[in-house]
C-alpha cells in the first residue's frame, strides 16, 4: 500500500517536516514492513516552471520533420526573470525548440529551464540545433515522469488549469509531495486505505485521528433507486456472495471533464494512473476508504441488476476486452443482458463509462471473501478491488464510500444526484468476545493494566463493558480479523508496544529436547559434512522420466508419483521419489561453471503415494474437522521418507605439487553408506546390486540384516552419464534413512577396548567368480568364533595363476582376546577354523 504523505496529512498529525521514513519508521512499531520510498523529487529537480507560447514558427528540416521554433516567456509581462544561470534569459524570454506539434501560440505548457533534470538523468541545458540556440524544454508528461503519454507536451488549459506565469510547475504538479509504502500483511485488509493506515499512525505515535468516513453525511436510508436482487443459490460455505449492494444514479454528467490535478497527484503517488473523472474517482475513494465502488454507464442498463452465481458455459467480456469462460463458483453482476461484471474483481465492457456517458448508476457492495479470492486467481485478474474484498472490506461503510463517490461527481463533473437509492442486503451480527482480564497478561508475558487494556481495544474502535470475569469486546466492522480473546491480546501487545514484551528465554522442562530421530538426523547430516561432503539443496519437481529411472530399480517399471496440478513447468511437473535427479542437475549445473570434482549431498524428503492421494472435498473453514476427516485428510497424504542421496564426480582432491589426486569410484560410495550405518549402530550389508540408474557390474545393493533393501550405490550407469551431460565413472547413492533411524538401537553402547596385543593374520581363497566377497567374509567371521575382533577384503585378483571362472579374495583377519595376550597358535587355529567354514561353504581353496 502507497500512501502519499499529504494525503495523510489529512486524516492523521504528520509534522510537516516528516519524510516517508519517517512515517514508516512509525508504522513499523505497530506491525507493518517497510517497503520503498515514492519521491518523484530524487529523479526531478528545477527550475520547472509555467510559461506561455508567444510564437511558434513551423521549420521544415532536410531530414524530412518539421519542428517549432518557440519563444516561451516564463515570466509575468513587464516583471524581471529572478532565476539565474548558464542558458536563462534576464528578459524572461527562452527561445525553444520543440518537435511536438500538440499546442499553439498562447498556450501554457511546462518549460524545463537550462539547469533541471529529468528523470533518467536528463540535463537540460542551452544547446545549439536546427540552426537555433534551444533554452530549455517544453515537457511532456512522460518526460516529467508523471505519465505515459508521449503524443505531445502537457497544455495546462486541458487538464483545467490557468496558473500565473512562473509558477513552479513541480508544486502545481504535486511532485514534491512523497509516498510510503508498507507492505500489509494478509488479515489486515483496512489497511489497504488511507483510513486504515491514519488509524495506525495515530496509534503508533499517540496522536489524534480524524476519520474521513465521519465527513461524509450519507442519507441514513436509501429506498425507490434503482432494482436490485441479491440471488446467490449455490453460497460457498453456506455463505452468501453478497450481503450488501448499495447504488445511486448521478445524472448530467460530463464524463469528459478532466480530473483535477491533486487527484491525479495522488492517484499516481498511490500507484495508480489516471484515466477519467469517473474512473478515476471510484479509485480514490477506494484508496480512502477502502471499499471498492463501481460505476455503470446508466443507459446501457437492461432490467433489474441481479447478483447471481455464473451457470455453465456463460461468458463475458470484461474492462481489458478479453472474452472470459465463467465458473459456476463465480459471482457476477447481471441484466436484462446476461453478465455486466465479474462481481469485485473486474466489470464488464458492455456498460463501462465512457466519454459519452451522461448518466451514472454507483455501486458500492460487500462481497464474500472466498468467492471474490477463487475468482481472482481462477482468471487471473488481481485487481485493486479484488485485492480488498479477498481480504475483508468494512460492511458498515459501503454507504458512506458511495456517498462520497456520489459527491465528487456532482461536485467536479457537474452532475445531479437522484434522491432516491437502493440499500439492499443485511448486516452481519456483530463479534463479541469474552476476554478474561488475566487473560492477555498470561499470553504475553506483560502485566498489562487496566487502563493499557481498555484504552488499546478503544482505540481500535472497539466497544468495551466490563463484566464480572474482565471484559466483553465488540469488535469494530472494520477489523473482522478480531474474532478470539487471543486475536485482542496481540492487539493489545502490538499498541501497548513490541518493544514491551521482555526478552526472556523460557526454562526448558526436564526431559525435553531433541526427539531421538532429530538427533540421529543430526548426527547423520554432520558426519557426512565432516567427511568433506557438501550439503546442498535441490528442487524436488521433477519429470515422469526420472522418477520411473531413479525410483525403480527395474527398467521398464513405472513409478508411482503425485502429479502437480500448477507445475512450475511441464518438464518438471512431479514430486520426487528419489532425490538423485535433482542432485544430478545440481552437479551439472557446477560443471557448466568449471567445478569439476564434486561430493555433494542431500538429506531431503521423497513423496511415495498410496492407492489414493487427497480427498473428494476440502473441509470448510471455521470449525475443526472431527476425528473421521481428519484421519481422511492424513490417509490421503503421500509417504515421505528421508531419503539420504550423494553424487560424487572427478578427483577426491585437488590436484597439488607432489600430490595426486585420486578419482572418486564406486567403493567410495559404499563407504559414505557404510559411514553412515556407523554413526548410527546399523549394520549395512552390501552386495551386488542391479539398479537401472547404476552400472550393471558396478552398483550396490544396500540392506539391513532383516532383508530389508534400503538403498544402492555405485557407478552411475554410462548412458544416463552421456545423457546428462556428466563426466564418465560419476559415483552416486540413495538410501531411506528414515528405515536407519527405525533399525538403530535407543541407545548405541561402546563396545570395551582391550588392552592386549592384537594378532593379525592374512588369508587369501579361491572361489567361484558368481560368489559375492561378502558371502565369503560373513563365512569367515562365523568359522573364526569369539576370538575375530575384526575382518576385512583388501584385495580382489583374478587372471593369470587363478583359474578361468574364479577369482581370489585375499582378507585380514584381527584377533584379540579380552583377558591375555593370545599365542601365534590360537590365532592361527582360529584362522584354520574360519578357512574350514568357506571351504565348507563355497569350496574356498587357500592360495
Amino acid at each position: 500500500m502507497r500512501i502519499p504523505l499529504s494525503w495523510l496529512r489529512e486524516f492523521a498529525q504528520v509534522p510537516a517536516g516528516a519524510t516517508a521514513e519517517d512515517v514508516m519508521a512509525e508504522l513499523v512499531k505497530v506491525g507493518f514492513e517497510e517497503e520503498a520510498v515514492h519521491r518523484p523529487t530524487d529523479a526531478l529537480s528545477g527550475p520547472i516552471v509555467v510559461g506561455q507560447v508567444l510564437s511558434l514558427v513551423k521549420e521544415p528540416q532536410t531530414n524530412g520533420k518539421t519542428i517549432n521554433w518557440c519563444q516561451v516567456r516564463v515570466v509575468p509581462e513587464g516583471q524581471e526573470q529572478t532565476l539565474t544561470g548558464k542558458g536563462i534569459d534576464p528578459s524572461g524570454i527562452q527561445g525553444i525548440i520543440c518537435g511536438a506539434h500538440n499546442f499553439v501560440e498562447g498556450d501554457k505548457v511546462v518549460v524545463t529551464l537550462p539547469g533541471a533534470v529529468l528523470p533518467g538523468d536528463f540535463h537540460i541545458s542551452a544547446r545549439k540545433t536546427y540552426g537555433h540556440l534551444s533554452a530549455g524544454m517544453i515537457a511532456s508528461v512522460r518526460e516529467l515522469g508523471i505519465g505515459e503519454d508521449h503524443d505531445g507536451i502537457l497544455v495546462l488549459s486541458r487538464i483545467g488549469l490557468d496558473p500565473e506565469l512562473g509558477t513552479d510547475a513541480m508544486e502545481l504538479l504535486g511532485l514534491y509531495d512523497q509516498a510510503a509504502e508498507i507492505n500489509v500483511t494478509p488479515d489486515r485488509g483496512y489497511a489497504f486505505s488511507i483510513r486504515g493506515v491514519a488509524r495506525e499512525y495515530a496509534h503508533a505515535t499517540g496522536t489524534s485521528f480524524t476519520d474521513p468516513a465521519a465527513k461524509v453525511q450519507a442519507p441514513a436510508e436509501l429506498a425507490g433507486g434503482y432494482g436490485v436482487k441479491l440471488n446467490d443459490d449455490a453460497p460457498i460455505y453456506g455463505k452468501p456472495g453478497c450481503d450488501r449492494f448499495v447504488a445511486r444514479t448521478v445524472r448530467g454528467v460530463d464524463a469528459t471533464k478532466p480530473t483535477p490535478l491533486w487527484m491525479v497527484s495522488r492517484l499516481r503517488l498511490a500507484g495508480i494512473r489516471s484515466i477519467s473523472l469517473p474512473v478515476d474517482i471510484s479509485n480514490y475513494v477506494m484508496l480512502e476508504l477502502g471499499q471498492p465502488t463501481h460505476c455503470y454507464d446508466l443507459d446501457r442498463l437492461s432490467g433489474d441488476i441481479v447478483v447471481r452465481r455464473a451457470v455453465a458455459g456463460e461468458k463475458i467480456t470484461t474492462l481489458d476486452d478479453k472474452e472470459r469462460k465463467l465458473d459456476v463458483e463465480d459471482l457476477l453482476i447481471t441484466d436484462g443482458s446476461g453478465a455486466i461484471g465479474i462481481a469485485g474483481v473486474m466489470g464488464g465492457a458492455a456498460t463501462e463509462v465512457s466519454d459519452s456517458t451522461t448518466n451514472v448508476l454507483v455501486e458500492a457492495a460487500h462481497f464474500d471473501e472466498v468467492s471474490i479470492g477463487r475468482s481472482r486467481r481462477r482468471h487471473k485478474l488481481p485487481s485493486e478491488a479484488s485485492k480488498r474484498f479477498e481480504r475483508g472490506v468494512d460492511w458498515q461503510v459501503a454507504g458512506i464510500a458511495l456517498q462520497r463517490v456520489v459527491d465528487l461527481l456532482v461536485e467536479l463533473a457537474g452532475g445531479t444526484a437522484d434522491d432516491s437509492g437502493t440499500d439492499v442486503g443485511t448486516a452481519p451480527d456483530a463479534v463479541a468476545i469474552e476476554l478474561p482480564a488475566a487473560f492477555a497478561a498470561a499470553r504475553i508475558g506483560i502485566d498489562f493494566t487496566e487502563e493499557q487494556i481498555v484504552t488499546s481495544l478503544e482505540d481500535l474502535g472497539a466497544a468495551v463493558v466490563k463484566n464480572d470475569d474482565g471484559w466483553t469486546v465488540t469488535a469494530p466492522s472494520w477489523r473482522n480479523d478480531l474474532e478470539t480473546k487471543e486475536d485482542l491480546s496481540e492487539e493489545i501487545a502490538r499498541l501497548v508496544g513490541y518493544d514491551q514484551i521482555p526478552a526472556t528465554l523460557p526454562v526448558a522442562p526436564p526431559g525435553r529436547g531433541l526427539t531421538r530421530v532429530q538427533q540421529q538426523r543430526r548426527r547423520l547430516v554432520q558426519a557426512l559434512a565432516d567427511a568433506g561432503l557438501t550439503e546442498v539443496l535441490a528442487y524436488p519437481f521433477v519429470s515422469k522420466a526420472a522418477n520411473d529411472t531413479f525410483g525403480v530399480a527395474e527398467q521398464g517399471t513405472a513409478r508411482k508419483a503425485v502429479k502437480l496440478a500448477n507445475p512450475i513447468s511441464e518438464e518438471q511437473g512431479y514430486l520426487r521419489t528419489s532425490v538423485l535427479p535433482g542432485l544430478i542437475e545440481v552437479a551439472k549445473r557446477n560443471h557448466s561453471r568449471g567445478f569439476r570434482d564434486l561430493a555433494v549431498f542431500e538429506a531431503g524428503l521423497v513423496f511415495l503415494p498410496g492407492d489414493s492421494v487427497g480427498t473428494p472435498s476440502i473441509p470448510p473453514l471455521g470449525v475443526k474437522p472431527s476425528d473421521e476427516v481428519l484421519d481422511a485428510l492424513y490417509d490421503g497424504v503421500p509417504d515421505q521418507p528421508l531419503h539420504i542421496a550423494a553424487v560424487l564426480t572427478g578427483h577426491d582432491s585437488p590436484a597439488a605439487a607432489g600430490h595426486t589426486p585420486r578419482a572418486w569410484d564406486w567403493a567410495d560410495a559404499v563407504d559414505i553408506a557404510r559411514l553412515a550405518g556407523d554413526v548410527l549402530g546399523v549394520e549395512i550389508v552390501v552386495s551386488q546390486g542391479h539398479h537401472q540408474a547404476y552400472h550393471p557390474g558396478r552398483a550396490a545393493q544396500l540392506a539391513l540384516r532383516s532383508g530389508e533393501v534400503v538403498g544402492y550405490a555405485g557407478e552411475l550407469h554410462p548412458k544416463l552419464l552421456a545423457a546428462h551431460d556428466m563426466p564418465a565413472r560419476s559415483v552416486a547413492l540413495e538410501f531411506n534413512a528414515d528405515a536407519l533411524f527405525e533399525a538403530a538401537a535407543d541407545v548405541i553402547v561402546a563396545k570395551h577396548i582391550s588392552g592386549f596385543p592384537v594378532a593379525t593374520q592374512d588369508v587369501a581363497l579361491v572361489v567361484p567368480q558368481e560368489i559375492p566377497a561378502d558371502d565369503v567374509l560373513a563365512a569367515l567371521r562365523e568359522g573364526a568364533g569369539e576370538l575375530l575382533e575384526d575382518v576385512a577384503l583388501f584385495d580382489v585378483y583374478a587372471g593369470k595363476g587363478i583359474e578361468d571362472g574364479k577369482k581370489s579374495l585375499a582378507f585380514g583377519l584381527r584377533f584379540r582376546a579380552a583377558d591375555r595376550t593370545l599365542t601365534a597358535d590360537e590365532a592361527s587355529a582360529a584362522r584354520e577354523s574360519a578357512v574350514a567354514m568357506a571351504a565348507e561353504r563355497f569350496g574356498a581353496v587357500q592360495r
